[in-house]
């Protein structure tokens, strides 16, 4: 058997692709069992059975650390361990290069053809037992390499020492590291496909992220969290539309900070919510980008570890444990999930093996100039499928409820914030990335194919049709869509002067004729809060007492409104300044009764929405809403009624958005009787002048506004009432 010395100065010099070619023990007819090992910490290295006892050293035939050497009396394989010394140090190992592949020919043909959808449970580092050895299975496509090894501080970061195997055409290298387990750290270094040695990179599949500075992936595998929410996972509905969702959206690392400024961790963060949400009476928990991120000015909208919990605030166990905790008190979990792009950074995808492999290389294609990130290449089979196998591991194994994707619109259109001659047409000439298109659709029948009862949302800002509409009705798939065109316009309508409000009362109104057309989401979320646009309190007009009670006013009309709804953290008490990632909300200012007054009111919000099906029931269903008078410009006054299914009571929302005590105001109402008023923005519990009806109107016969019936009622100024008819009287 030759062992020519290019193959053996190939292992010393980090170029060998084909490691197990040279490496390990073979059987010769001739010359009988030998075994090659490469050991540069080593001054001897001996053969020893399993138990350690020794059988035959091997004889170092290179000066930097080549050993070989035949075993005497032996003819086959057999199990082996190398016992090796230097100086006063000995040690015993196993040798990486006895063990047979990782991975079978079931997972190398499934990813060949980009159809493992949840190839997150192959690729990656996995502690297992192989042969009854414990250690670590890694495996990482790099189709283009000539050589990938694993480093770290077990092999003293040396990319020499455990080159990997290549599984065939699918461009997979995987290596069983025998002694690597849980929470040790390492990288992949990468031949490049000219040669080139490239900068060490992070695990694309890794589950876990060494903490901030550190850029190295640690191995940990599929979370060991003993999940006991059973009854919620096997009791979510498979339809929200006509659930209520009410959406608390955070930014985990400025929510609330320890009192040294230090970030929550994930056990920490998960007890103030579960304590928080329930008492806001919040259905669900949304979290600003989760997956590991360089950079945490960029909030998490630029990841690179899109199996990886940021460890930031803890284990991936502990995110488990966490989101474990909100669903045992009724908490939905969302999280935002990014597929649209990347950053470049060294360590993470971009030209992960020498060449644009995650990524398209013609930046017409690749680059997004508006965040300086790289965007995925969606027709590539490979990468659509570690994209969908992401979707899947965060709501499977993670037991999240929901993603947020972000960012859709920009995967939609190929010329997005791009200028004539800088994109490139699709086949057809246009302008629709339909690879990107593709990819969505598959995504939303896959999840709701692995994990019946999660929902998929889109941040998608354009009228590109049917995007909550199902796939096999030509939609994208998603469940819901953000309403931007509602957040945009009834901001602007409530930034304006209340003088001036009669001017642009279709900004209030015009939002109703599209109410239906997609499944929508209100959303006010963290972009509405920074870069300028100030605090949601800080875009109301007029005095401080104006501000709070138009701010009241607002909360109530988007929650009498036709949606789901979504409110950034802060918001719900009326948070004075912008929102700052590198500090706590200001929660000293409850002690104020007009920021304890906002928060309450939201509360209260939140139960209505959630205890009475005609304020959710028919979110995305025309049936479910009804102008009562929705042209009273002149008076600022909009009133319309929210419908359930049959039989259950409609609820009358009223809003003035005038500064102004309307009296003797007369409103049309669908049946006679009295009506109590369940709610009112202007409740002295709320901080407002508690102007209304002393609990109740009564409507009679008398006819209004195409109602059946009317009631003459006072409304308070700035201000939203809800009424409920009074079965008793």
């Amino acid at each position: 058997m030759d062992f020519s010395g290019d193959q053996i100065e190939a292992i010393l010099r980090g170029r060998h692709g084909d490691p197990f070619s040279i490496l390990g023990m073979f059987v010769d007819a001739q010359e009988g069992v030998i075994v090659n090992v490469f050991a540069p910490d080593a001054a001897e290295v001996i053969v020893t059975d399993p138990q350690g006892h020794d059988i035959t050293p091997l004889e170092r035939i290179h000066a930097e650390g080549f050993f070989s050497g035949r075993v005497p009396g032996r003819t086959e394989r057999f199990d082996y361990r190398l016992r090796l010394r230097a100086g006063d140090h000995e040690w015993l190992r196993d040798d990486p290069y006895r063990f047979g592949p990782v991975l079978g020919e079931m997972d190398e043909y499934l990813l060949a053809e980009g159809l493992h959808e949840e190839l997150y449970a192959k690729l990656g580092a996995h502690p297992m037992i192989l042969a009854g050895n414990d250690g670590t299975g890694f495996a990482v496509w790099a189709p283009n390499a000539r050589r990938v090894s694993v480093v770290g501080g077990f092999n003293s970061w040396d990319g020499r020492r455990n080159p990997m195997r290549r599984r065939g055409a699918s461009g997979v290298w995987e290596l069983f590291i025998p002694d690597i387990g849980r929470g040790d750290i390492y990288k992949y270094e990468i031949l490049g496909v000219h040669g080139q040695l490239l900068p060490q990179k992070a695990d694309p599949v890794g589950t876990r992220a060494e903490p901030s500075p550190g850029t190295a992936s640690v191995v940990e595998g599929r979370t060991r969290h003993i999940w006991r929410d059973g009854g919620w996972m096997k009791g979510r509905p498979a339809d929200l539309r006509g659930k209520p969702v009410s959406i608390y959206e955070v930014h985990p690392g400025s929510w609330r900070r320890g009192s040294d400024g230090a970030f929550l961790d994930y056990e920490e963060m998960g007890a103030l919510l579960v304590e928080y949400l329930t008492e806001m009476n919040f259905t669900h928990v949304e979290f600003l980008p989760l997956t590991e991120h360089p950079f945490s000015g960029s909030w998490g909208y630029q990841p690179i570890g899109m199996f990886a919990p940021t460890a930031r605030f803890g284990t991936p166990d502990q995110f488990a444990q966490m989101v474990d905790r909100l669903h045992g008190v009724g908490i939905g979990v969302i999280i935002d999930w990014v597929p649209a792009h990347f950053p470049s950074d060294a360590h993470g995808l971009a030209q992960f093996d020498g060449t644009a492999l995650y990524e398209h290389a013609d930046p017409r294609q690749g680059f997004h100039r508006d965040w300086n990130t790289l965007i995925y290449n969606f027709g590539r089979r490979e990468v659509a499928n570690f994209l969908r196998a992401s979707a899947v591991y965060w709501l499977k194994d993670l037991h999240v409820d929901a993603l947020r994707v972000d960012a859709v619109a920009s995967m939609l259109y190929l010329d997005y914030s791009r200028e004539a001659g800088e994109w490139i047409p699709n086949a057809a000439g246009g302008r629709e990335n339909l690879e990107a298109i593709d990819f969505l659709k598959r995504t939303n029948e896959l999840v709701k194919q692995e994990t019946p009862g999660a929902a998929m949302i889109a941040e998608e800002s354009t009228a590109f049709p049917g995007v909550s509409r199902p796939v096999d009705e030509g939609g994208l798939g998603f469940d819901f869509k953000w309403n931007m065109g509602w957040m945009h316009d009834s901001l602007k309508y409530m930034a304006e002067d209340p003088i001036n409000r009669k001017y642009h009362h279709e900004k209030m109104t015009f939002g109703l004729i599209y109410a239906f057309s997609e499944n929508f989401v209100l959303p006010i979320s963290h972009d509405e809060v920074v870069h300028g646009k100030g605090s949601m309190l800080g875009k109301m007009p007029g005095d401080r007492w104006q501000k709070f009670a138009n701010l009241r006013a607002y909360y109530g009309w988007m929650w009498g409104h036709p949606g789901k709804k979504l409110l950034f953290m802060g918001s719900e008490f009326g948070q004075e300044r912008e929102w700052n990632h590198d500090q706590s909300l200001d929660w000293h200012l409850l002690d104020d009764p007009a920021h304890e007054g906002v928060r309450r009111l939201v509360a209260d919000l939140n139960a209505l929405y959630r205890n009475h099906g005609a304020l959710h029931e028919r979110d995305c269903d025309p049936a479910g809403f009804q102008w009562i008078d929705g042209g009273n410009a002149q008076d600022n006054v909009f009133s319309f009624i929210r419908h359930g299914h049959d039989g259950t009571d409609p609820i009358v929302v009223v809003c003035n958005m005038a500064p102004v005590v309307r009296e003797s105001f007369r409103i049309g109402m669908p049946y006679s009787g009295r009506w109590r008023e369940v709610l009112n923005t202007d409740a002295a519990d709320y901080g407002g002048s508690n102007v209304g009806n002393g609990g109740s109107v009564v409507a009679t016969d008398e006819g209004a506004h195409g109602q059946p019936a009317s009631a003459i009622m006072t409304i308070p100024p700035l201000a939203t009432m809800f009424l409920i008819r009074d079965e008793t009287g």
